[in-house]
């Protein structure tokens, strides 16, 4: 593959991004390419760019899905989130990463497709391998679930994005995208339990259930984390991880973390935060840290650490110019094929 350093003149090369979800495709910005993004895409809860989530990279441009399909504009590589996205852009040539941000369970709930989880996940294996496509995961129970788990690749967040933690305010503070079938995903149940009593804000899209407030803008993201006393995450090991770009964003802002005891957890019980099954002793917990700002700015530096060690932007960025590379040998690969058209 041409690197951005061989190129005359040391031009940039672009990456050709479908839009999903903006916290990730932020992310590709640590990339030193230029990202056209494809707004205005069908199946996603805004049709548009959502400045509410983040502002546009700054080394990037919207355009729509004709424009991509007509652009005469070599792409380094082509990135994707499903099969619908794969099909959108068949008529192009250049290598093509898909990435699985979900379980395949949360894909059909999200989709309410008819068909079954195992004929979801073998339809995108079958299509990628026509294709000589290339499948990234963004955690190992997603990839696991869709029966793609060669390439692992975290999410990032940067401890210097943030201002210093105050965590002043005396409340929890959640952030999530929520539809009602993802209810047993989250563990809500256990949310509304342990914390009935306990002043939490909720925060995202989630139009479906009363008490959520959509944040105006990044910078308002920034001062909610920096300010409120504790972070809350909760999720059914069987279903979903341990950890999402959210949690990371918080524990990179310096926030301590209350959770159930998930495996997958990025959070040491009683350094960076406190975890536990039971709803009563979650509620002890938070009132502990209600109570003792020094000790939530502690365990939040403790978890900001663990952020910059596991979850680091040049972790995310040599990860995913590798997985560039992969895709650029699979499409070769497939071209060289005998009676195999890429476009198909």
């Amino acid at each position: 593959m041409e690197s951005n350093s061989d190129r005359p003149n040391n031009q940039r090369g672009a990456l050709l991004v479908f839009n999903y979800r903006e916290a990730w495709v932020y992310q590709l910005s640590a990339l030193d390419y230029d990202l056209d993004i494809v707004v205005g895409l069908h199946g996603r809860y805004k049709r548009c760019w959502d400045e509410q989530v983040r502002p546009v990279p700054p080394n990037a441009r919207l355009i729509t899905l004709n424009e991509a399909r007509r652009s005469h504009r070599e792409y380094d590589c082509i990135i994707t989130h499903s099969i619908s996205d794969l099909l959108d852009i068949k008529n192009r040539t250049e290598p093509r990463i898909t990435v699985l941000h979900i379980p395949v369970e949360a894909r059909l709930a999200e989709e309410q497709a008819a068909t079954t989880p195992d004929e979801l996940a073998h339809g995108l294996r079958e299509y990628l391998s026509l294709i000589g496509g290339h499948a990234v995961a963004v955690t190992e129970l997603k990839g696991r679930s869709w029966g793609l788990t060669e390439d692992i690749i975290y999410d990032w967040a940067d401890p210097s994005d943030y201002p210093p933690f105050r965590g002043e305010l005396a409340q929890g503070l959640r952030i999530a995208i929520f539809f009602p079938s993802w209810r047993q995903f989250l563990l809500w149940d256990l949310q509304d339990r342990a914390f009935a009593d306990i002043p939490v804000q909720v925060v995202g899209p989630n139009w479906a259930m009363a008490g959520f407030q959509p944040s105006p803008n990044w910078g308002h993201i920034k001062e909610l984390l920096v300010s409120h006393r504790f972070y809350i995450y909760t999720a059914d090991p069987a279903l979903e991880d341990g950890f999402d770009p959210a949690l990371l964003e918080a524990m990179a802002a310096g926030m301590p973390v209350l959770g159930n005891r998930h495996p997958g957890s990025p959070i040491e019980h009683g350094v960076s935060g406190f975890l536990s099954d039971d709803p009563a002793e979650l509620n002890r917990f938070a009132r502990e840290l209600l109570a003792n700002q020094p000790l939530a700015l502690h365990m939040g530096q403790q978890a900001q650490a663990v952020v910059l060690q596991k979850f680091g932007k040049d972790l995310f960025r040599r990860a995913f110019l590798r997985s560039i590379e992969q895709a650029h040998l699979k499409c070769k690969t497939r071209r060289a094929a005998p009676n195999v058209i890429s476009s198909t």
